[in-house]
């Protein structure tokens, strides 16, 4: 009956990073909550969520607290600190507020945008020659 070849045993496995977590409508979670995976919010998180995936927030999901990830599109709401190393999509029913940090921001009409918001991109350096001749006033035309 207990066989130890392993042949006989039947496991399953799941691949966490693959698989979407979905946190549903009526749902409340307080507290941290970290995956390698994607989510899809329509419930309420107050707490810190933190994922290489990618972030959906539904027209019914809140975030209170910080959310760190790659990228993020948002019809709900959110309140906090928001660190993205990519893209942050607000759709026309999306409400931000707090602190945002992130790559690149598209914005629908009728979306609510109140934050404090610091975009990284590469910043174009002058050359030195150019920058010489702005500093000694040579490129200016009369």
């Amino acid at each position: 009956m207990f066989s130890s070849d392993s042949k006989s045993k039947n496991y399953k496995t799941m691949e966490t990073g693959t698989q979407q977590n979905i946190i549903s409508q009526g749902t409340k979670i307080v507290g941290d909550i970290e995956s390698n995976g994607p989510f899809r919010i329509d419930g309420t998180i107050e707490g810190n969520v933190k994922t290489s995936g990618k972030v959906v927030v539904g027209k019914t999901g809140l975030i209170k607290g910080t959310l760190v990830g790659e990228n993020a599109d948002f019809e709900g709401k959110f309140s906090g600190k928001l660190i993205l190393s990519g893209t942050l999509s607000l759709k026309s029913t999306a409400h931000i507020e707090g602190e945002v940090h992130i790559s690149k921001l598209a914005v629908e009409p009728g979306a609510t945008f109140n934050a404090t918001c610091s975009m990284k991109g590469a910043v174009k350096s002058l050359s030195n020659e150019s920058s010489q001749t702005i500093a000694s006033g040579q490129g200016k035309t009369a």
